[in-house]
C-alpha cells in the first residue's frame, strides 16, 4: 500500500503531541510494509532537514513562513478561511503537491488535522485516491472552551468569533472526504452534529511502549507533582496558570516540602519569568520518560481542548498516577478513581492532593491499572490494524 500523509509540520522529533501522532502512525505503517510519503510544511518553528524520516517514510518538505503576524490576522477577519488555517495556505505547497499526484499515484491520500483540509479540492483534481481525514481534534470546539473561560472582553470576544468561523470551515471541508478518522466518541459525535454524513470511524491515539520503558530501580521523590505537555499551547498555558492561581497557592501553604515540575517544549517567557517556591519550570526536555520517573503525580489541569491528550495515555502507558480533569480525559476509556484520578474544580483538586499527602491514595494500584489499560487498548500495534482496515476497505470500494 502506498500511503500519502498531507502534514502542517514535520512530524520530527516525536516529542509533542501532535507530532507523536503522526509519527507514530507513519512509523507503524512502515513496519507494516507501507510506502509512505510524507509532504509537510516546514515551519520556522519546527524546521527540519528532508532526512530525518529516511528510516521510516520518504519526508518531501516545503518551507512556509507559519509565524503568527498581527496585521495579517486583521486582514484575515475580511477572508473565509480563519486565520489559524490561513497560515498553512501556501502556493508553493500547493505546487509541490500538484506535481507528486501528477508523476504518482497513491492508494490513500491522509489529511493529518484541519489545517490541512484546504488542499482537498487540489487532490481532487489530480488524483482519485481515497482521502482520509485524521481529526486530530475537532479544532472548533478547542476555541470554543477557550472562549467560555477567557475574562479578558476583547480577547472572548475575537475567541467567539474565531470559534464560529472554524466551526464554519469545518462544517464545509468535512464533508469533502471520503473517511475521517475520529480520534474520540466525542468528537465523532461533534462531527456528525456539524450535519457531516461522511463515514466516520474512531480511531484512538496510541502509544509507542517501547519509547517508556521504566527503571525499576529508579523510584520516584514523595511529595512531588509534575507536568509535560506543549508550552506553547494555548490550552495548557490556560489550565496551568488555573492550576497555579486556585490550586497550587492553596496546597503549597499547606504542605512546605510539596514541589511542582512543570515541563515542555516552547515555554512563552512570561512562564520562564514566573518566581514560585518550589515551583520550577524545565522547559525542554530530551527524554520525557526519564523526566516523569523522577516524579510522583502527574498532573494534567485542562479546561480546554479537543481529541485525546497524547501526554495522558503516554503517562498511563509509563505507569503513573494521573490526576486531571473531565476534559483531560475525555475519549479515554477510563474507569475513575481504578485508573485515573478526575477532580474538576479547585475545592476537588484540593481534596484529591490532601488524600495524596495524607498518604489516602491507592497511587501504585491506579499507576498499574492505568498502565495495564492502555497495553491492552491503546499500544500502537492494535492501533495501526484499524487503519489499515479503513485503508482496505476504500481501497476495495474504490475498484
Amino acid at each position: 500500500m502506498k500511503t500519502l500523509h498531507l502534514c502542517n509540520r514535520v512530524p520530527f522529533p516525536p516529542h509533542d503531541g501532535g507530532a507523536i501522532g503522526i509519527y507514530d502512525i507513519v512509523s507503524n505503517l512502515a513496519a507494516q510494509g507501507a510506502d509512505v510519503t510524507v509532504l509537510a510544511i516546514n515551519t520556522p518553528k519546527h524546521f527540519q532537514p528532508d532526512d530525518v524520516l529516511q528510516e521510516r517514510a520518504r519526508l518531501i518538505t516545503v518551507f512556509v513562513n507559519t509565524n503568527i503576524s498581527v496585521v495579517k490576522a486583521f486582514f484575515n477577519l475580511f477572508t473565509t478561511i480563519p486565520y489559524i488555517f490561513e497560515r498553512f495556505v501556501s502556493p508553493a505547497y500547493t505546487s509541490r503537491l500538484i506535481q507528486l499526484l501528477q508523476t504518482e499515484t497513491f492508494d490513500i491520500i491522509q489529511v493529518e488535522g484541519s489545517q490541512m483540509a484546504w488542499y482537498v479540492p487540489t487532490i481532487r483534481q489530480y488524483s482519485k485516491a481515497p482521502i482520509v481525514l485524521r481529526a486530530h481534534n475537532v479544532e472548533y470546539t478547542i476555541w470554543q472552551r477557550l472562549a467560555r473561560h477567557e475574562q479578558n472582553f476583547l480577547k472572548k470576544i475575537y475567541l467567539h468569533y474565531t470559534a464560529r468561523e472554524v466551526r464554519r470551515f469545518e462544517k464545509t471541508y468535512f464533508q469533502q472526504f471520503d473517511a475521517i478518522a475520529a480520534i474520540t466518541p466525542d468528537d465523532k459525535k461533534r462531527i456528525e452534529e456539524l450535519g457531516v454524513t461522511t463515514q466516520i470511524e474512531v480511531i484512538p491515539a496510541g502509544v509507542e511502549m517501547s519509547r517508556f520503558a521504566r527503571k525499576p530501580a529508579d523510584a520516584p521523590q514523595d511529595k512531588t507533582l509534575f507536568m509535560i505537555g506543549s508550552l506553547n499551547w494555548l490550552p495548557n498555558q490556560e489550565g496551568i496558570t488555573w492550576f497555579l492561581d486556585n490550586v497550587w497557592s492553596v496546597i503549597s501553604q499547606e504542605d512546605p516540602e510539596l514541589e511542582l515540575h512543570i515541563a515542555g517544549s516552547s515555554p512563552p517567557p512570561h512562564m520562564l519569568a514566573l518566581q514560585i517556591p518550589r515551583v520550577t519550570i524545565h522547559g525542554f526536555v530530551p527524554d520525557a520518560a526519564a523526566f516523569m520517573q523522577q516524579y510522583e503525580l502527574m498532573l494534567v489541569p485542562l479546561l480546554s481542548g479537543g481529541g485525546m491528550r497524547i501526554k495522558i495515555v503516554e503517562g498511563m502507558g509509563f505507569g503513573k498516577c494521573i490526576l486531571t480533569t473531565p476534559v483531560g480525559a475525555e475519549g479515554i476509556q477510563v474507569t475513575p478513581d481504578h485508573n485515573i484520578l478526575i477532580a474538576e474544580t479547585a475545592a476537588e483538586w484540593l481534596q484529591v492532593l490532601r488524600n495524596y499527602l495524607a498518604g489516602k491514595l491507592p497511587i501504585q494500584n491506579i499507576a498499574q491499572n492505568a498502565a495495564h489499560l492502555i497495553q491492552q487498548q491503546y499500544d500502537n500495534k492494535i492501533v495501526i490494524t484499524k487503519y489499515l482496515k479503513l485503508y482496505n476497505s476504500m481501497a476495495s470500494s474504490k475498484i
